[in-house]
């Protein structure tokens, strides 16, 4: 069932849909169905600490819900079911620099990838009870959403991503000073969508300022299968989007050295982002989302 439904939100996969505020919604929709029906699992309840219902005792369940007093008083065995409480802000930073427009060989860009990703796991979020804000920046525009809980919430996250224009680099740390400050008041987990094209280190820079606020933060590095292998035939140009620089190679001629060195790079990313004590998943635009609905599930139990 899982892979019918997967299948099902890939054929739909389409610049129309992910530049829509009903495509998106549609489609976050779909994913998160299809993974939670794969995983036979809830986001409703769990051993939070707010408490919703008692139900009886169903062989596998944790003995250590069992409420003793209920046994006392009627003599059949009872379990305290009850709600996540919630107690976060879950913000989206997306990287809305021009490198984000590259496009894979799917006809995905970078920046729609990156739209779906945060509108479902902010669906995800909303539906759990937690509040969802977006700070997307680029050197030439600023898009923000202040956090909510409501369900209204999702659309207008939705439409916030929509009004994303990348151009440029991404900014120093001087430069987006207000991504820094904690509106909610709430605990938050960051949710930072990149690809990680900087400069003079000031999307590190960023994460070090943001993991020093002792929040939870979630690196996803997106890239393009293309990049990953360059997979281009004979002689191709190759343009820099956001310095216009370009530089012809033959594919066939150079891949296997610059695949070699495209590994070395990632290692090196992800050495980093331990020592910056930050979550680091990386996501080629060719892969079903599950994986970051998985990490996302996984982290925000932990909270």
């Amino acid at each position: 069932m899982k892979k019918t439904t997967q299948q099902t939100y890939e054929a739909l996969l389409n610049p129309e849909l992910l530049n829509s505020v009903e495509g998106l919604l549609l489609l976050s929709k779909m994913i998160i169905g299809g993974y939670l029906l794969g995983q036979n699992q809830s986001i409703r309840t769990g051993q939070g600490q707010v408490f919703r219902q008692y139900r009886s005792y169903q062989p596998g369940d944790d003995l250590r819900l069992l409420d003793w007093k209920m046994y006392a008083r009627s003599g059949r065995y009872f379990v305290k079911e009850s709600e996540i409480e919630t107690n976060i802000t879950v913000k989206f930073v997306i990287d809305a620099s021009a490198s984000m427009l590259h496009e894979d060989r799917n006809g995905i860009k970078k920046i729609e990838f990156a739209r779906l990703m945060a509108t479902t796991l902010g669906h995800l979020a909303l539906q759990q009870g937690d509040a969802v804000a977006l700070y997307a920046v680029n050197q030439n525009q600023i898009v923000q959403l202040s956090p909510r809980q409501h369900r209204q919430q999702l659309p207008r996250l939705a439409y916030e991503l929509l009004q994303i224009v990348p151009g440029g680099g991404f900014p120093t740390v001087h430069e987006h000073p207000l991504l820094y400050h904690n509106q909610g008041g709430h605990r938050e987990m960051i949710v930072f969508v990149s690809d990680m094209y900087e400069h003079s280190g000031e999307i590190y820079e960023t994460l070090e300022q943001l993991s020093a606020l002792k929040n939870e933060v979630l690196f996803f590095h997106v890239l393009g299968q293309n990049e990953l292998d360059l997979d281009y035939k004979g002689t191709v140009t190759l343009e820099d989007l956001e310095t216009g620089q370009r530089v012809q190679v033959d594919g066939q001629k150079v891949r296997k050295q610059y695949q070699e060195h495209v590994q070395q790079h990632l290692h090196q990313i992800a050495q980093r982002m331990l020592d910056l004590e930050v979550s680091y998943d990386l996501f080629s635009m060719d892969n079903p989302l599950d994986k970051a609905l998985s990490d996302f599930l996984k982290r925000r139990q932990r909270l």
